[in-house]
């Protein structure tokens, strides 16, 4: 069974965030849907928080009932804030983390929509640096990304960190030895684990 991830964004995601994480999901055979939470259902050009555009696969209420294995929110201020604000964004997060399946939230996407909503009352996360006061400070830990396996919820902090939020997800849905596979495609700078040392980098709970 082919392993899915979808993607919300809306105007103002951050496109690093956006495109590195499909491209990488992407090399590992992940099926990535990027979906539009934007109400304008007949306009797939989402403009990103720098202004580069993208063309969504979908609006996200054709396609919110699909299959996934994760669902992914990118940062960038006001795509987050757009997502935080849609019914079927915070429905369907709610909805695969009652279905213990992968949840994946990096930038501004912890503090703006999981904990606004509170849909993770004792998961750990990290986030931006400048958003940590609006995470509980019982829940917030400074790794460059973060996966809490008591809720089976990725976090990460920022466009710089999201090689290794990538390759996380796709440790989690396909093992180590496809992050791995993937990670020798890429240069990776030194401090970005890339499965294949001992040392980890980042944290696991």
């Amino acid at each position: 069974m082919t392993i899915s991830a979808l993607i919300c964004l809306a105007n103002g995601s951050e496109e690093t965030e956006v495109v590195t994480t499909a491209d990488l999901l992407v090399r590992a055979g992940i099926n990535v849907v990027l979906a539009s939470a934007e109400d304008d259902v007949d306009e797939l050009i989402i403009t990103c928080s720098r202004g580069i555009k993208l063309v969504a696969d979908a609006p996200l209420v054709r396609v919110v009932d699909h299959h996934y294995d994760v669902i992914i929110l990118p940062g960038g201020l006001q795509g987050t804030e757009t997502l935080r604000d849609s019914p079927l964004v915070v429905e369907k997060v709610r909805r695969m983390h009652s279905e213990n399946k992968l949840v994946a939230a990096i930038c501004a996407a912890p503090a703006m929509i999981l904990e606004s909503h509170n849909i993770f009352p004792i998961g750990n996360m990290t986030g931006f640096p400048a958003l940590k006061d609006k995470i509980s400070s019982k829940k917030w830990v400074d790794y460059r990304v973060y996966y809490d396996e008591r809720v089976n919820l990725i976090t990460s902090q920022a466009p710089a960190t999201s090689i290794d939020f990538a390759l996380k997800i796709i440790e989690r849905l396909k093992g180590k030895e496809a992050a791995a596979d993937v990670a020798k495609q890429l240069v990776l700078p030194p401090g970005i684990y890339n499965y294949q040392d001992e040392f980890t980098g980042f944290g696991d709970k």
